[in-house]
């Protein structure tokens, strides 16, 4: 039982080390509820508290929850995969998954690839905002989202 509870508050510590943080435990409604706790205990409780409850991914993609958008990295290998996709990303994004919008979460180093393929649906019409949107568009638009 000891190994199982320390293996959950051991991925729970590692798991949120991922998100955009505004304390060393995240952001979420663990740092919502024990607001200020500096010592391990508050913290700890925090980070299993927000992978227990799956509110953390919402909050980063939302700007909620205490948490703040810390931008995608926009690097060469996901301008170029963007503008070589741009056709399919469109149509996977239109419907919410697809392996473009699978790939492009991991260039972008999402770890809640669902989430993010959800937020990426539901602000479509904000990252396509034209017939012509050009590479450099999408991305600006997926980064402000």
């Amino acid at each position: 039982m000891k190994k199982i509870i320390v293996s959950i508050v051991a991925i729970a510590a590692l798991s949120t080390g991922a998100f955009a943080t505004n304390s060393t435990s995240g952001c979420g409604l663990g740092s919502m509820i024990i607001k200020g706790g500096s010592d391990k205990g508050s913290h700890i409780f925090q980070s299993i508290f927000n992978s227990i409850s799956f509110n953390q991914a919402f909050g980063v993609s939302s700007g909620t929850s205490n948490c703040k958008s810390a931008g995608h990295a926009m690097n060469e290998r996901t301008q170029d995969f963007v503008a070589s996709n741009m056709d399919q990303l469109a149509k996977e994004i239109a419907v919410g998954h697809g392996e473009s919008v699978d790939t492009l979460a991991e260039l972008l180093n999402v770890q809640d690839k669902e989430a993010f393929a959800s937020a990426l649906q539901a602000n479509y019409n904000g990252i396509y905002t034209s017939d012509k949107s050009e590479m450099s568009d999408v991305l600006d638009n997926i980064s402000a989202m």
